[in-house]
């Protein structure tokens, strides 16, 4: 139907409504039922779903994938140091204040088959990137140092990993420091019903150094061991899908994200839709910065040829041609943003009136500028948590890239305008001047006035006019300035009605950036 077809049969029905007007639930009902047609009302996400094809795998097109493990535990008990020991590489040296900041994706290879792994942060507020990697994952490593023990974000790691139903290896590190206790450890993780296989249970621990590199290849042999039990399959010959582990902005490159390779194999040249944003893979990349030609399941590599930073988290999926990846994209973004419209809270007058009630609780806007779009949840989680008396963050925009004239534009506080007077001069008398109107011929009494700036007519200590010089003169010379102890001529735009006596203040107006 064309819009104006349901604006014409919404008029009909009663309802009055405008083509650029968003339905409300039970009018588009109203309308769908007269139509004859049945409706089910679902969020884009759920239509998504809807529309995403149930693809099945038959059993012979099924060959052995690469397993997906995620490393997480608390900050600083050693995960980056682990893949570090893994990989033989300094991932740590580059990291800031030796805090993993962005979820980063890697390959390693042992006996001849190939692990991959997920480093997660394990700082608090990269809560949402941890769950994130669990969910992506086949096998969740959790890193607990023997001399520390199990701290909250052990707890919140552990909870990912049982909430993402994947199995749990424990490497218990740092056995080579002094006050190293595994033992403890174990019992600590017992009462969270995580119980070792040598004392009965599920769950297999492995005592490591990640430091010395004592029993690293234990723990491999333990996770190939797990994998195996898993029987892990893909079908490598199906159209590319899977899912963005990371996104950010390169500024030589453009938008790149890490993927992660869940079903077929992408090569460059792939045409894929990942949430709103689309690409032509125009190059791929391994963990090492080398080319790829293509990547299957349980591969991860670093893609090129987005036409936006895509969402990390969001499904890939491959699309026939650049118009049908474009047209997908677009129809999401519109959707997303109809959605968005509905659900934004408008204001009403109760809701103010309500606001000023209780003492008028102050909005800071804020604009979230970050390099990775992990880090930018990561850092609005912290913000909207955050819990002040008198004023509540808001986050207006938030985007992946260095900051624009856009985002300035838009940020937060109104500036406060100044007004500085610059002089004052009185009226002795007035002449009238032909195509120009009046002219009042003026004593500055003190400060400058100048031709062009702001300018008040007082009369009797009440502002007649407020208006810009004109024309400013001495004698019959035009002039730019003029300053205390001089007379002058002083011209106002759009305004003739001067007296002796009138005063004239100039001023500027000054705009100040509130804090």
């Amino acid at each position: 139907m064309t819009p104006a077809e349901i604006v014409k049969k919404l008029f009909l029905l009663g309802e009055m409504y405008t083509v650029a007007q968003s339905l409300s639930d039970e009018a588009a009902e109203i309308v769908a039922s007269d139509y004859g047609y049945q409706l089910q009302i679902v969020s884009p996400d759920e239509e998504e779903d809807l529309l995403a094809e149930e693809e099945v795998d038959d059993e012979s097109q099924l060959t052995p994938r690469p397993p997906v493990i995620t490393v997480m535990g608390h900050v600083d008990h050693g995960k980056t140091l682990l893949l570090d020991k893994i990989r033989q590489t300094d991932v740590v040296g580059q990291e800031h204040g030796g805090i993993t900041q962005h979820i980063g994706a890697y390959q390693v290879h042992k006996n001849g088959r190939a692990i991959t792994f997920i480093d997660t942060p394990g700082h608090e507020a990269f809560t949402q990137m941890r769950a994130r990697g669990a969910q992506s994952t086949d096998i969740a490593v959790l890193v607990v140092a023997a001399d520390d023990g199990v701290k909250p974000q052990t707890v919140e790691a552990l909870s990912h990993a049982k909430a993402a139903e994947v199995p749990i290896v424990v490497a218990v590190n740092k056995i080579d420091k002094e006050g190293a206790d595994p033992t403890r450890v174990r019992q600590q993780l017992t009462e969270l019903e995580v119980v070792p296989e040598e004392w009965g249970g599920n769950y297999p621990f492995v005592d490591i150094s990640a430091k010395q590199g004592t029993h690293i290849d234990d723990l491999l042999d333990v996770l190939l061991l797990v994998a195996d039990i898993q029987d892990l399959k893909a079908n490598e010959k199906a159209p590319p899908r899977g899912v963005v582990i990371e996104a950010h902005l390169d500024k030589g490159r453009g938008p790149v994200a890490t993927v992660l390779v869940q079903r077929g194999t992408l090569r460059v040249g792939d045409i894929i839709v990942c949430g709103t944003a689309w690409a032509r893979v125009r190059a791929m990349l391994d963990d090492d910065g080398k080319p790829l030609n293509e990547a299957g399941p349980g591969s991860p590599a670093q893609v090129l040829g987005f036409n936006a930073v895509p969402e990390a988290g969001d499904d890939f999926r491959s699309a026939p041609d650049e118009r049908g990846a474009r047209q997908i994209a677009q129809d999401r973004e519109s959707r997303r943003r109809v959605a968005d419209m509905v659900s934004r809270k408008t204001v009403t007058l109760e809701d103010l009136y309500e606001q000023t009630r209780e003492g008028e609780l102050t909005e800071l806007n804020v604009i979230l500028k970050a390099d990775v779009q992990g880090s930018l949840e990561a850092v609005q989680d912290a913000l909207e948590k955050m819990k002040m008396e008198e004023v509540a963050v808001r986050v207006i925009h938030r985007a992946v890239g260095a900051i624009t004239e856009n985002d300035v534009t838009l940020a937060v506080l109104k500036p406060v305008f100044v007004e500085d007077i610059t002089g004052r001069a009185q009226v002795r008398a007035t002449f009238k001047v032909p195509k120009i109107g009046t002219i009042a011929g003026c004593y500055m009494e003190e400060g400058k006035a100048t031709r062009g700036q702001k300018v008040r007519l007082l009369r009797d200590g009440v502002v007649v006019s407020d208006t810009t010089v004109s024309s400013l003169r001495r004698f019959k010379d035009d002039v730019r300035e003029v300053t205390s102890g001089y007379e002058c001529g002083v011209g106002l735009d759009n305004f003739h009605d001067i007296k002796e006596g009138d005063v004239l203040e100039f001023y500027e107006v000054r705009e100040v950036p509130r804090d």
